[in-house]
């Protein structure tokens, strides 16, 4: 008898078969003595659209709204149901006598396995792998540990509710306002209050009203000093700053006051996956969903570091042991600041990371025992891989130790102050490069002596003006989503992009622009779905049923509810939208106005009335053909003399007849070719040159 192991993608199957020991490799699986390991490709079941309920939803009309089904139903994704049907054939084989869930160890990935596994009507044993790594020895203890399924039974309810939730609420939701305003305007659960934050900044910024104010700046003696009152250094009246300036010139200065503090700083702890997106936003300009991109590979496929999609930034306490082989695995890349961890035998300073209370799913993003090869790894990875590194090596590093001066000086009633700051002990900004953050001038202020007098040398006062608050960087906004608990780690980059690709959101210099078409949106949308502290509850009562603890039934009851009334408002609602991109051009098909979009192409012109496909480019379509210049991407033309692609920027124009000839085969035009002939052609040669002798011999 054997064990069925479903992975969630075939990377990661192919790891776990070779660890294993399977090696028969067919079409959909990989088989062996005692396993049987396969895939999904992400997920492979979803919920049915309301078409599958009723065909008359197929067309979007308001009066057919809420579309509440009694029970949600599944249905197999259509682009891979190939691969849910070898799964389902193999789940019938008689040899089968269980099945070992290998999906990713989380919420999302419970569901990919669950679904599957529902819908091929599975009844017998089934068990857990749950890793925090995809290392060859984590893959070995874990089969050795693996758990049974119904322990993670409430992880699969809560999976469960969170996409039901986000089906009945963003589908009903977001058809209410297409079809009332007759614009795609997208809303949903979590995206909403995301955007209704960025819109409240950007409110913050229009009422903002800038002020002019001076700051003065003294010498006394050697030292600089700066006028300040209260605590408050700045001064929004011109002729105040003037008489204070005349004030301070050439009088003496008396000491009344040197202030030392000592004062320690901790080791930071280890990432979670929302602490590493914001520092490689900030850091790198990385948007969310690249960095989490990134790494996954560094997870899966070079098994460098822990399990990303992790909400806790501790470790628990039986991973101490496992220190120094970490330490070993990082040594090639990092030997000078892992050899004096090593020399204290991998001994962690930082105790208070060893917390099992506060570990739920999986520990912190940490390294892995796999040994680093750097030259294995892309810039951006080595980038990522670096922060999660140097954040763990500050585990072992002491704290952060250094002393405050603040020395105060009186000048004819008024106050002077001078600040300065030294270091004590280094301690673990050794390892983070993080040592010159204070930024504080030097000015020796520790060998004053209260009751010394100086002279006030030049004084000069500052002119500058208040300035507003800026726009979110993708880094403020998931800082923002985590504070009041909107979304997940592992949803937050997904929820920003779609904000993007709805054009409700724009990116610009690194910050989040909220469109036209946005600030329309949140005026539309219920006051509800705009507050986050309504996704924020919701997401606690999630958390609530994954850890058994919560009612799923009385979640969902309050679900429908919830978007009845929803769909009721938007219903009878009289607010007004005007489509923000809409032309002055009509439709040469059915006359409604033309509307233009940004795409990756250029901008194009569609139509506004949903029924009609209409759409033409506006600007040139982009081509993959490169400038030999510039090396930007060419238009592509269709000319007296046939197609032609032109770079405008360097003004160079190539007939696409040439660029034929010039034009190698890509890897995927090659492997279609191995796909057509080598099949055909069981007795022909398989190198690129055969195949393309086969390919022109088919042309002729």
């Amino acid at each position: 008898m054997k064990s069925f192991v479903l992975a969630e993608k075939p990377s990661v199957a192919r790891e776990l078969a070779r660890v294993l020991g399977c090696n028969q490799k067919h079409k959909s699986y990989i088989e062996g003595n005692q396993y049987i390991v396969s895939w999904a490709l992400g997920h492979l079941i979803e919920l049915k659209m309301p078409e599958h309920y009723d065909s008359k939803y197929t067309t979007w009309r308001l009066e057919d709204l809420p579309i509440i089904p009694d029970k949600m139903g599944l249905k197999v994704i259509k682009q891979t149901s190939a691969q849910y049907k070898a799964i389902e054939n193999l789940l019938k084989r008689k040899d089968i006598k269980e099945v070992i869930i290998a999906t990713d160890a989380g919420r999302e990935g419970e569901l990919v396995a669950r679904w599957i596994l529902e819908r091929a009507g599975w009844r017998k044993t089934t068990k857990r792998l749950w890793i925090s790594s995809q290392t060859d020895r984590a893959i070995k203890d874990g089969f050795k540990q693996l758990k049974p399924g119904k322990q993670f039974e409430a992880l699969y309810e809560s999976a469960v509710c969170r996409a039901e939730a986000d089906w009945l609420i963003g589908l009903n939701v977001s058809r209410a306002l297409t079809t009332k305003y007759k614009d795609p305007l997208s809303a949903g659960r979590v995206q909403t209050p995301t955007l209704a934050m960025m819109i409240e900044r950007e409110n913050e910024i229009n009422r903002f009203v800038p002020r002019e104010y001076w700051t003065i700046q003294a010498g006394v003696g050697s030292l600089t000093a700066e006028w300040e009152q209260n605590g408050e250094r700045r001064i929004f009246s011109s002729d105040q700053a003037e008489e204070l300036k005349k004030k301070l010139a050439g009088k003496k200065a008396t000491l009344i006051k040197v202030d030392r503090k000592k004062k320690s700083e901790p080791q930071p702890l280890p990432y979670d996956l929302t602490e590493l997106q914001r520092d490689a936003n900030k850091r790198f300009g990385f948007s969310a969903k690249k960095t989490l991109n990134v790494l996954q590979g560094l997870y899966e496929q070079h098994k460098l570091v822990t399990y990303p999609r992790t909400d806790s930034r501790y470790l628990t306490k039986d991973m101490e042991a496992t220190m120094v082989d970490r330490l070993q695995g990082i040594l090639s890349g990092y030997k000078d600041e892992a050899r004096p961890a090593l020399a204290q035998k991998g001994k962690v300073l930082a105790r208070r990371v060893f917390n099992n209370e506060k570990v739920t799913d999986h520990h912190a993003i940490i390294p892995t025992e796999e040994r680093l090869n750097l030259s294995d790894l892309e810039s951006d990875e080595r980038k990522l891989y670096d922060l999660i590194v140097r954040r763990f090596l500050a585990l072992f590093y002491p704290a952060y130790e250094f002393e405050t001066i603040h020395a105060l000086f009186e000048v004819e009633g008024e106050t002077l102050t001078a600040r300065e700051t030294n270091i004590l002990e280094p301690g673990f900004k050794k390892v983070t490069g993080k040592d010159n953050d204070e930024g504080e001038r030097k000015q020796s202020l520790g060998q004053l002596a209260k009751g010394k007098t100086f002279t006030v040398g030049s004084v000069t006062a500052n002119k500058k003006l208040t300035e507003p608050p800026l726009r979110y960087s993708e880094a403020d906004i998931l800082g923002k989503m985590e504070k009041f608990g909107l979304g997940t780690p592992a949803t937050r980059a997904d929820i920003i992009e779609k904000l993007l690709s709805s054009e409700a959101v724009e990116r610009q210099n690194g910050r989040l622009y909220p469109t036209k078409k946005g600030k329309q949106l949140i005026d539309l949308v219920n006051d509800e779905l705009t507050s986050p502290e309504l996704t924020a509850k919701w997401e606690k009562e999630l958390e609530q049923i994954a850890r058994g603890n919560g009612n799923p039934k009385t979640f969902k009851e309050k679900i429908r509810k919830q978007t009845a009334q929803l769909v009721s408002e938007i219903k009878a609602s009289e607010k007004t939208y005007r489509a923000h991109n809409l032309t002055g051009s009509k439709c040469p098909e059915c006359g409604e106005f033309l509307k233009e979009r940004k795409t990756k192409d250029g901008r194009i012109l569609v139509c506004s009335s949903r029924e009609c496909s209409y759409r033409k480019h506006k600007d040139p379509k982009l081509s993959n053909r490169r400038c030999p210049q510039c090396h930007k991407k060419m238009e592509m033309h269709n000319g007296k003399a046939g197609m032609y692609f032109q770079c405008r920027r360097c003004n160079i124009v190539e007939k696409a007849d040439d660029a034929k000839k010039n034009k190698k085969v890509s890897k995927h035009e090659e492997r279609k070719l191995k796909q057509k002939y080598s099949a055909d052609n069981s007795n022909f040669g398989t190198s690129l040159g055969d195949l393309l002798k086969a390919a022109m011999k088919d042309e002729d």
